[in-house]
């Protein structure tokens, strides 16, 4: 399999399926429901103890958009130094003007401490939110990031497969373009074909129910909606389809 498989997981029992599953690699994350935030110290610590692929950690203070405050670039790299202490192999991040640019001064202080410190960087899906997507694409090549992860500026990566081919055609192997966002087994064949993307990006969430023997019907955690008694995690069996259908 030529083609690198990122899963993205929010929890330590998503971490060993998405390994059995076939992962190639692992984007560590929390609240994956929001899109990934910056993982705990701890989760980070113990995927790096368990894991047998490289995992990179999401570097994302919050929800909402990726224009960031001071304060928060200086959380930011506290986050990536956190990383490098648990023996993490990289981080994911991206970093927005109010005008839909690059950050190019708070991208380059970040990439350029987290280089230091001998981590990889993936800029992720801020970069479809860029209003000029080429523009931003030469930039984050002279960042020297690896990877962009991108949908293709759509709603999902195969509505996006036109500006992904587009993207793969002018990064001219200066950059990996890895597509995200709507991939599954049926149509990553497809994609790859017209694209001639190297990597592709995914969650493969299914759910678990609670192992509690004892469920409470009147409390909740958080939002009425969620159900606190069923558990979200990747789907072993998603990730190996996907495997399949990338050999």
């Amino acid at each position: 399999m030529n083609t690198q498989l990122e899963v993205c997981i929010d929890n330590i029992e998503s971490l060993h399926n998405a390994i059995a599953g076939g992962a190639t690699r692992i984007e560590l994350c929390s609240s994956l429901a929001l899109g990934g935030l910056t993982p705990s110290y701890g989760f980070m610590q113990q995927a790096a103890k368990l894991s047998s692929v490289p995992v990179y950690a999401m570097i994302r203070p919050r929800q909402g958009d990726f224009f960031y405050s001071e304060e928060e670039i200086e959380m930011m790299r506290w986050d990536i130094e956190a990383a490098h202490q648990a023996g993490l192999n990289g981080v994911v991040f991206g970093v927005l003007t109010q005008d839909g640019d690059i950050h190019m001064p708070y991208a380059t202080a970040l990439c350029e401490f987290a280089q230091a410190l001998g981590l990889g960087v993936t800029f992720h899906r801020a970069f479809d939110q860029c209003r000029d997507a080429e523009k931003a694409l030469e930039e984050i090549i002279s960042l020297g990031c690896e990877r962009i992860l991108t949908s293709g500026l759509a709603a999902s990566a195969p509505q996006g497969i036109d500006v992904l081919t587009v993207l793969v055609a002018k990064a001219k192997g200066r950059i990996a373009i890895m597509a995200g966002a709507g991939i599954n087994a049926d149509n990553v064949s497809q994609l790859i074909e017209q694209t001639q993307v190297t990597e592709v990006h995914l969650s493969g969430k299914t759910t678990r129910p609670s192992h509690m023997t004892f469920t409470s019907g009147q409390s909740k955690m958080g939002a009425a909606d969620i159900d606190d008694f069923v558990i979200p995690i990747t789907s072993q069996e998603a990730i190996a389809n996907m495997v399949t259908a990338l050999k």
